[in-house]
């Protein structure tokens, strides 16, 4: 079992300012720790709180792992818990609490100098799965495409395969990267390259956002592009002491909202 927590109701449920030089370990998403949680942790610290952060980014599903074997305080998640992973934690006794952290959308990315500007979501099931494998077929120039996803550990890997692909498996000749950033640099080496990548990774040069279903990759069109998700924040039981500090400055504070947008996800609050 698993206890969403609304964000307006944190501050009702937890009291509690962070010890001198507590640690805290964060451990999960690629997404969330390669760039977001060293941010907050920064202007954590800045304010005051004397947390020493251990940050580990190898993916969502090393969360519940870590959360598991105890090795995290807070796990991060780019997708929801699984009902398998929750298993673990009931035969225990103990549930998962769960706060949405930010908002992302993922972009599905090109090539700059690539001439395709939009692409259905038919298209891009097709191209991840390996029905569609050059370019002309989708309007594009000739030219055998080259698929970047992220590896089998990644929320994102699983989120883009519910919400793009059907929930159908990869073709078997994408490469699989590590983080978002790796696929980023790779599309942007290769002309025929395409994949996809969080929302704060979508502005690296060399790569441009192609429209989803005729709908541009914005915020202002966040309701309405159908590749769009909630990032988590997951804890063992109900948090206390200093990751309940943190996390209620995390998903609460001005500070922590403006981070978000500067990192390139939409604040859920």
């Amino acid at each position: 079992m698993r206890n969403t927590i609304i964000a307006a109701a944190v501050a009702g449920l937890f009291g509690f300012t962070a010890s001198a030089q507590e640690k805290l370990a964060v451990k999960g998403s690629d997404t969330v720790n390669a760039k977001l949680m060293p941010r907050f942790a920064d202007a954590y610290r800045a304010a005051g709180n004397e947390v020493i952060f251990e940050i580990e980014d190898k993916g969502s599903s090393s969360a519940f792992t870590n959360l598991d074997a105890g090795t995290a305080d807070i796990g991060a998640s780019s997708r929801e818990v699984k009902g398998e992973e929750l298993e673990k934690f009931s035969a225990k006794g103990q549930e998962l609490t769960e706060f949405v952290a930010a908002v992302d959308m993922i972009a599905v990315i090109v090539n700059e100098a690539n001439g395709v500007d939009d692409l259905s979501l038919e298209d891009i099931e097709a191209i991840f799965t390996g029905e569609i494998t050059d370019w002309s077929e989708v309007g594009g120039k000739p030219g055998p495409i080259g698929v970047y996803t992220r590896n089998e550990t990644s929320g994102t890997y699983a989120t883009f395969q519910k919400l793009a692909m059907s929930k159908r498996d990869y073709g078997s000749d994408t490469q699989k990267m590590e983080g978002n950033e790796q696929i980023a640099t790779e599309v942007a080496g290769d002309k025929n390259g395409i994949g996809y990548v969080g929302k704060a990774y979508a502005s690296k040069e060399g790569v441009k956002s192609v429209a989803v279903d005729g709908v541009e990759f914005s915020v202002e069109n966040k309701a309405s592009y159908a590749i769009a998700r909630n990032l988590y924040y997951y804890t063992v039981g109900f948090p206390k002491g200093t990751a309940a500090a943190f996390l209620l400055w995390a998903t609460q504070s001005p500070e922590a909202s403006a981070i978000v947008e500067q990192s390139g996800f939409i604040p859920a609050n």
